[in-house]
């Protein structure tokens, strides 16, 4: 039998878990020095009350997951004499795979007969969800472990997010994207133009002042990457700025057809920890990242 996990960094709730049977690893947040495990110390995410809270100016904090917490999820699983295939978030961006690897290496000594899969999302937030739901499309197909892995490898790197941010603080405290200017672009309206490349990275590649600028931005990046984008999914993700989100359906919808199917997620609280709120982004089929 195989058991699938994924983690809350990849926008996955309850809902969704439940809808393909993945068990949940919850990444932690920290806010005023209290750490807080998304789905584990609540039931539903607030997110106009986390967003609002980082509105004031708070800066969160995230942590790595460590060894025993991921023994804590594993080992029940190989100790029922099942095998795990894990889809999560960009291993470049979390020192959580090196404890990890750790995990996995001392359980499959003790469990030999035992299989680990990953699947490197080489991704956050929408990026990560769009592989969650093709990974869990292919297990309830019944299709192997192993056919499972190589088609969303393969899928990984068609996969095109791009976002804007509306402050570079929250970037610029956790230290995760590269190629930041050293200025807070609110100030001047200016939204820093974001996208994950095939290294699993997070890179800031343009700006644009204003809302209407930086959304005319993304659209050029799906009419130019998009790869038969109206028979894939197209998700987009925002930080408690559903408007904003509406606004760039309405110029896909323009583009592609009303009848385009669209996902909306909102960007999950370890996640918007380092956006900060008012973020957009799209994830769409791409020629390449």
């Amino acid at each position: 039998m195989l058991v699938l996990f994924t983690d809350t960094d990849c926008d996955v709730t309850p809902a969704i878990a439940k809808e393909y049977g993945y068990k949940l690893i919850s990444m932690p947040y920290s806010v005023d020095g209290k750490t807080t495990y998304p789905y584990i110390d609540f039931d539903v995410f607030d997110a106009k009350a986390f967003y609002n809270v980082l509105r004031t100016g708070v800066l969160p904090n995230t942590s790595a997951v460590s060894r025993d917490v991921y023994i804590s999820y594993f080992e029940p699983i190989f100790a029922a004499g099942s095998d795990i295939l894990y889809v999560h978030f960009s291993r470049a961006m979390s020192a959580s795979f090196e404890a990890m690897d750790q995990a996995v290496a001392m359980l499959k000594s003790k469990y030999p007969g035992r299989e680990f899969y990953s699947v490197d999302t080489k991704g956050i937030s929408a990026g990560s969800l769009y592989i969650v739901r093709f990974v869990g499309d292919l297990y309830k197909a019944g299709k192997s472990a192993p056919e499972i892995v190589q088609a969303a490898k393969d899928e990984v790197d068609h996969i095109g997010f791009y976002f804007f941010v509306d402050d570079l603080k929250f970037f610029m405290h956790s230290g995760r994207v590269s190629g930041l200017a050293g200025t807070m672009g609110t100030l001047l309206g200016i939204r820093p133009i974001i996208y994950v490349g095939d290294d699993g990275k997070m890179t800031s590649i343009g700006k644009e002042k204003g809302r209407t600028k930086a959304v005319a931005r993304l659209m050029s990046y799906i009419e130019e990457l998009g790869d038969d984008v109206k028979n894939h999914r197209v998700i987009i993700g925002h930080s408690d700025c559903l408007e904003n989100a509406e606004l760039v359906a309405e110029e896909i919808r323009n583009r592609f057809g009303r009848d385009i199917a669209i996902e909306f997620t909102v960007v999950n609280p370890t996640i918007g920890s380092h956006c900060g709120p008012n973020g957009v982004g799209i994830v769409f089929h791409a020629k390449h990242r």
